[in-house]
């Protein structure tokens, strides 16, 4: 059993309710490898903002569970390497299916852990989730549940319809499972291809699609129901059509990639929402800038020379996603 405290590491209670009551959302950026890690922990440093470090099951399976310790053991002592004294750094399950995921995980360093059985009819998702909720909670480990369900495409986590977060279930909802935050479905959607075409309407001037609002009216009366609780929204990568274009022009083909506008995330985060996922946005900032150099220097072979400005890529978004989106600078 390894206590996430031990490495450094906080969980999520004490900056959800600093987010909630400052009317801004903290950071949860998704990461596969290390030079995601390091502009993670680059971006929330050089901004002073709290942040999650979020690791899915098939990213937990890829970088390998005992790295992953380090890794977020490591990330901390980079963090004050890096002039932040007292690093607010959590490292959290995303998307955990299974009760032995979330146990696993909790055993093996984490301060977090998401389990979503929104797949499962409500009485079964009460279940699982209480089951994980009352293992966490022995060692001062938050967990994150889910109603609703997400449509699109992330890791190991699919589905072709979404179903928004009915207001009616959660108070029961969060009173029989003792979860710490909640994942709500309004609109957002995992993936680079967030909507179809025939969902949304298309720019006259840009031809670019562009999506529909998030269901606000969900999120007020989910508010009015649960007044102060923690709420998550995920799928929330804004796709931005500069990486886009880029990897378009540098031999890539992403047609109608389209993501969520950020003035909808701002207006999110002023709200109860105090945890924002954001993945897709680094993978398209590392695969246009890696495009790039192999484009224009088609003999590299150096790893550093095209992950390097990967990652120098991935701090501006996690930088602008910081400051300019979530408002979590200054925070931490």
């Amino acid at each position: 059993m390894i206590s996430y405290k031990e490495l450094g590491l906080v969980n999520t209670r004490e900056m959800f309710a600093k987010a909630v009551s400052g009317g801004y959302a903290i950071p949860a950026f998704n990461f596969n490898n290390l030079e995601q890690l390091q502009a993670i922990i680059q971006a929330a440093a050089a901004q002073k903002s709290p942040v999650i470090l979020q690791v899915s099951k098939g990213a937990r399976n890829y970088a390998n569970q005992t790295l992953l310790r380090y890794m977020a053991e490591g990330a901390v002592e980079y963090a004050k390497e890096l002039g932040w004294e007292k690093p607010q750094i959590a490292l959290h399950l995303d998307h955990g299916d299974s009760f032995e995921v979330c146990k696993s995980c909790v055993d093996m360093g984490f301060s977090s852990v998401m389990i979503d059985a929104s797949h499962l009819p409500y009485e079964e998702n009460v279940a699982l989730t209480k089951k994980v909720v009352e293992y966490a909670h022995q060692f001062d480990v938050t967990v994150e549940a889910e109603l609703g369900v997400l449509a699109g495409v992330e890791d190991e986590v699919s589905s072709e319809v979404s179903h928004y977060t009915r207001p009616e279930e959660v108070i029961d909802f969060t009173t029989k499972t003792g979860c710490d935050s909640l994942a709500i479905s309004i609109g957002t959607s995992h993936g680079a291809y967030k909507f179809t075409a025939e969902q949304c309407t298309r720019d006259p001037k840009t031809g670019l699609l562009v999506p529909p609002p998030l269901a606000f009216d969900i999120l007020k009366e989910i508010e009015n129901k649960l007044p102060g609780f923690p709420i998550v929204l995920h799928g929330s990568s804004s796709v931005p059509q500069e990486y886009v274009e880029m990897i378009n022009t540098y031999g890539g083909k992403m047609p109608d990639a389209v993501g969520i506008p950020e003035e909808q995330l701002r207006k999110a985060a002023a709200s109860a929402v105090c945890k924002i996922n954001i993945d897709s946005d680094s993978r398209l900032a590392m695969t246009a800038a890696v495009r790039k150099v192999f484009a224009e220097k088609p003999g590299e072979f150096d790893p550093r020379k095209y992950l390097g400005p990967a990652r120098d890529e991935m701090k501006k978004v996690y930088e602008h996603k910081i400051c300019n989106v979530l408002g979590s600078n200054g925070k931490a």
